[in-house]
């Protein structure tokens, strides 16, 4: 079995950040971390001028929070400590002053659509569905809710939200803003995501930076905003219908 990675290479001033989980790419506190911090870093290596952000296999972006980890918790502390970890994330890119380029291959769910969110420029495949399945067990997708809003609008959003156990098409994603092209192949997927980021290299890194800024103007509330979210989810998780529904999942 592979083990769990995030990995940076960087080729012509383009950064390439990829994460991955044997568990469909699903996110446990480490991995959540590694991920923060090397988006910061990539955000502060002046020979990076553009970012892609992409995850290993073929057909699973990510499956958002790690449900194993989500079963451990005790405490409502840890509950946000976890919670956070797509917190700080989120902020990592939000705050990162290089433009950063989502490479989605397939389905999505829970904080991976907040990741997709939370990308500048998003392109996918036509497998990239996206599903918010918080509610169905017990919590919400308070933490990625402003990212995901901010993209594709509070009622698409909330149709997500109540909509807990539906996947809905990349085509769909691509109509409500959160992606900008949807390819048939990942082969294609990957020849656009170059280009565009080949391209964004090619321009003023400052005049970039200058935009990024306009891009996310009126967030920064979110440092504090996600925090608070993070402790909404973390009591959450302790009570007895999330931790019965998460014991179906549980994957040994």
């Amino acid at each position: 079995m592979i083990e769990p990675y995030v990995n940076l290479t960087i080729e012509d001033k383009v950064g390439v950040i990829e994460f991955f989980h044997p568990n469909r790419n699903s996110m446990p506190s480490d991995i959540l971390h590694q991920l923060e911090q090397t988006i910061i870093n990539a955000g502060n290596n002046e020979a990076i001028q553009v970012i892609i952000l992409k995850s290993g296999g073929n057909r699973t972006f990510c499956a958002g929070a790690s449900f194993n980890e989500l079963i451990a918790i005790e405490n409502a502390e840890t509950g946000k400590q976890f919670f956070s970890g797509f917190a700080n994330v989120i902020n990592a890119m939000r705050n990162c002053p290089k433009l950063i380029i989502g490479r989605i291959q397939g389905k999505t769910v829970g904080g991976g659509v907040g990741l997709a969110a939370a990308t500048d420029y998003c392109l996918a495949t036509q497998y990239a569905s996206v599903k918010l399945s918080e509610l169905s067990i017990g919590i919400g997708p308070f933490v990625i809710e402003p990212a995901v809003s901010r993209k594709i609008g509070k009622t698409a959003m909330s149709l997500m939200t109540i909509s807990a156990e539906t996947f809905f098409s990349a085509n769909w994603a691509k109509e409500k803003g959160l992606y900008a092209e949807v390819f048939d192949t990942a082969e294609e997927l990957d020849e656009a995501v170059k280009v565009l980021a080949e391209n964004l290299s090619s321009y003023n890194p400052e005049a970039l930076k200058e935009m990024k800024k306009v891009f996310w103007e009126g967030t920064d509330n979110w440092n504090t905003l996600l925090q608070e979210r993070a402790a909404i989810s973390g009591k959450l998780v302790l009570s007895k219908f999330t931790k019965k529904t998460l014991k179906r999942f549980r994957k040994d």
